[in-house]
């Protein structure tokens, strides 16, 4: 009776051991799941509402994607200040690829900005690449009598009380970038916020502010028409579509450089075979013509990189925007 147990119980491990090795087999080998990414439609999380720069170009990269990885890209717009929502709404999605963060300059600035965040920007996303950047136009009246940068420090200082800047909300891109200038230039006038653009063009015109800073984008066509006269760009090198304009560098100011920007970011747990996927496809789509000339006529310069270099410029990002933010002495929010 013994022995009869002992082999019914050798027979059974046999078998169990036999299933066991055939599961193991016909089971899908770690990152099977991976290899057929995407199988179902991608969400790009944008911290803008619908029709703005952002927004746009964030649509062109989706349709490129969508096309190239076979399933659709959607877009889904929720804005907020300084792009919290969408950034706590991905940071808290799963990690598998299917939710994107359309990340740019106001997540580097909002860590200084705000007294306290739902995330963490550097430590709860994982990089994927950059996708451009906007440069930011320093601009007078088309009728103005400065005609580049030195004329404005030299009339801002001949007459403080009467020289204004403006620019949009505090704490935007274009806020900081003026309150940059304002120190690296030693000047002690005025900076005076706008809700929006078009507040901000009706009173360059009508002489109420002296210079402005804005993206280029909503403005260039103004600039090419003659209706408002652009001084310098903020980046480290000129703006194709508008070569004639000097950078604040070549005005005499070579270390000031000032860039608004877009990145694409996921959840920081996510698969890396899965990230270099989407910076593979993202990079493809950024090398087209047409998707680089149409990001031009938006007022944006296309460009990628890997996901290493996307995370030592965000880090470079937060350092420079905390400087600028404690040496202008904005309040936290």
């Amino acid at each position: 009776m013994r022995l009869f147990c002992l082999r019914t119980f050798r027979a059974a491990l046999i078998a169990f051991a036999g299933a066991a090795i055939l599961v193991w087999c016909l089971a899908p080998p770690p990152g099977w799941a991976q290899g057929k990414y995407p199988e179902r439609p991608i969400r790009l999380i944008v911290g803008y509402a619908p029709g703005g720069v952002a927004d746009l170009t964030a649509r062109l990269m989706a349709q490129k994607l969508s096309a190239s990885m076979g399933q659709q890209v959607i877009v889904e717009n929720r804005p907020s200040a300084g792009g919290i929502i969408a950034a706590e709404t991905v940071a808290k999605a799963e990690p598998d690829g299917y939710t994107l963060l359309h990340m740019n300059s106001g997540n580097a600035i909002s860590v200084s900005l705000f007294k306290s965040l739902p995330f963490d920007i550097v430590r709860d996303f994982a990089p994927v690449s950059r996708m451009g950047s906007f440069d930011i136009v320093v601009l007078t009246n088309k009728d103005s009598p400065l005609n580049d940068v030195k004329d404005l420090i030299s009339a801002a200082k001949a007459n403080p009380d009467k020289f204004n800047i403006g620019s949009i909300n505090i704490g935007s891109t274009q806020h900081l970038a003026a309150e940059y200038f304002k120190g690296m230039t030693g000047l002690n006038v005025p900076i005076i916020p706008f809700k929006a653009t078009p507040a901000l063009i009706g009173a360059i015109k009508n002489n109420d502010i002296q210079a402005a800073f804005e993206i280029i984008a909503p403005v260039l066509p103004l600039i090419k028409s003659g209706d408002l006269k652009a001084l310098a760009v903020s980046a480290d090198r000129r703006f194709p579509g508008i070569p004639n304009v000097p950078t604040v560098r070549e005005s005499g100011f070579p270390t000031y450089q000032v860039t608004a920007w877009n990145a694409i970011a996921v959840p920081t747990k996510t698969p890396r075979a899965i990230i270099e996927r989407l910076n593979k496809e993202i990079n493809a789509a950024l090398a087209q013509p047409d998707i680089r000339k149409r990001f031009q006529d938006l007022g944006m310069n296309a460009h990628g990189g890997t996901p290493e270099e996307l995370r030592e410029f965000l880090i470079s990002e937060v350092a420079k925007w905390r400087d600028i933010i404690a040496a202008a002495k904005i309040e936290k929010q």
